[in-house]
């Protein structure tokens, strides 16, 4: 069972990073990436951040190798927002959650009876997602 304290712990550093992402790494590589949620060790020691990565599995792969070394650079970030003993030791973990949705949402589309007008709109998300572009709304 998580502790109020490691919750506030995890809040912190996924506001931290996120945004030290978003305006402060000038790391290329590192594009279209978004915090989904922080986990804690118990002891403080180690944080394992969560992130979805728009785009193909060759793009992501280069974007958590960019992730990996900067990592130094936002344990550093996160050392000056939250004070503790320990800088907890941050390990990148790519999410796919997104993408399971995406592609759960393509499954019962293809089971449930429905309008084709919708269903062909839910395939071209799909395959937008898979490709790396973003759909409009």
């Amino acid at each position: 069972m998580n502790s109020r304290r490691t919750l506030k712990a995890a809040s912190a550093i996924r506001e931290v990073v996120s945004s030290a992402i978003l305006t402060e790494l000038r790391d290329p590589r590192v594009r279209d990436v978004t915090v989904t949620f922080v986990e804690v060790a118990s002891d403080m020691r180690n944080a394992k951040v969560h992130v979805s990565i728009m785009g193909d599995e060759k793009k992501q792969d280069l974007c958590m190798h960019g992730l990996r070394n900067a990592r130094g650079f936002l344990q550093q970030k996160v050392g000056k927002r939250i004070d503790t003993r320990y800088v907890p030791r941050i390990e990148f973990v790519l999410d796919q959650g997104v993408k399971n949705s995406f592609r759960v949402a393509a499954i019962l589309d293809e089971v449930l009876p429905k309008n084709s007008d919708e269903a062909d709109a839910t395939d071209e998300t799909l395959d937008e997602l898979e490709s790396g572009t973003v759909p409009e709304e």
